[in-house]
């Protein structure tokens, strides 16, 4: 018999800056550590200002962890230590995995004045941190969307809904990314394996995430759930749109400074010290 999952924690994004002075809201990072485990962190960077998000994110490394950018609106133009080079448009996807190591830069761009989308770091497993680094740019055309319900949109990023399956299939950790849009008033049960943390984060509408409906989320929330292996969520009188993500938990340290995150402090410090010293890259 099917368990739903309960609502552990509301967390209501906070704004920050971020890159050469981005102006986004940041749902989770270093403070909710280990709650989202495998998850680190979640940035929601929509706005209609471009004086909030022009200066972008100029050159910059990562190691130990596996980078996610997903836009709605506008454009981000990429380019990195690997030699890539693009622009990731609406409804397209660019999953970066930094293992090793990797310098790149992001510079968000707007189409017909407006510009957004979101940005999910996922941890690597200890055995993964020194993996060489590699990039995939998913086109939106490639991303299938699955109707699981009357009423209800799933464009499937990452992992299994019913017989479909998100088109990143290499990933290091094993984890669901589901972009859910609702009709207003109806119900979506979907499964989340027991034993995977997952969490939904809204962006437009409102709507309920436990059995008993008992409290609306409003955009600009994230909802953290308890352990089970279903969820229950029903619109509100609007359309509701939302982010929704499971994954299977690490259970390993993390030490975490900027944009380097590894198991120890000693690591961190070798990370950084290459990095001065120039030694950063190993491919």
């Amino acid at each position: 018999m099917a368990e739903p999952r309960a609502v552990a924690h509301i967390f209501k994004a906070q704004p920050t800056e971020e890159g050469a002075g981005v102006r986004l809201n940041r749902v989770f990072g270093y403070r909710q550590v280990p709650l989202f485990d495998p998850f680190l962190m979640l940035d929601d960077f929509r706005s209609d200002s471009p004086e909030d998000y022009l200066a972008g994110f100029p050159w910059h490394p990562h190691r130990g962890i596996e980078t996610v950018t997903y836009m709605l609106q506008g454009e981000v133009e990429h380019g990195d230590s690997l030699g890539n080079k693009g622009v990731i448009g609406p409804g397209r996807i660019q999953w970066m995995t930094a293992g090793s190591g990797i310098i790149h830069q992001e510079m968000p761009k707007p189409i017909q004045g407006r510009m957004g989308g979101f940005q999910l770091w996922v941890n690597l497993p200890r055995e993964s941190k020194m993996m060489d680094p590699r990039y995939r740019d998913v086109k939106a055309e490639d991303v299938p969307i699955v109707e699981p319900d009357k009423g209800v949109e799933v464009r499937l990023i990452a992992g299994r809904l019913g017989r479909a399956r998100g088109p990143i299939r290499d990933i290091v950790d094993e984890i669901t990314y589901m972009d859910v849009t609702m009709a207003a008033g109806r119900r979506f049960e979907p499964r989340l394996p027991a034993g995977q943390n997952a969490f939904a984060y809204v962006f437009e509408g409102e709507g309920t995430f436990d059995p008993e409906q008992r409290k609306k989320v409003a955009p600009l929330h994230c909802v953290l759930y308890r352990d089970g292996d279903t969820a229950v969520i029903q619109a509100g009188d609007v359309p509701f749109r939302f982010l929704l993500l499971c994954g299977v938990p690490l259970k390993e340290p993390v030490a975490w400074r900027g944009p380097i995150v590894m198991n120890t402090d000693q690591e961190l410090e070798q990370a950084f010290r290459e990095y001065r010293n120039g030694t950063f890259l190993r491919t």
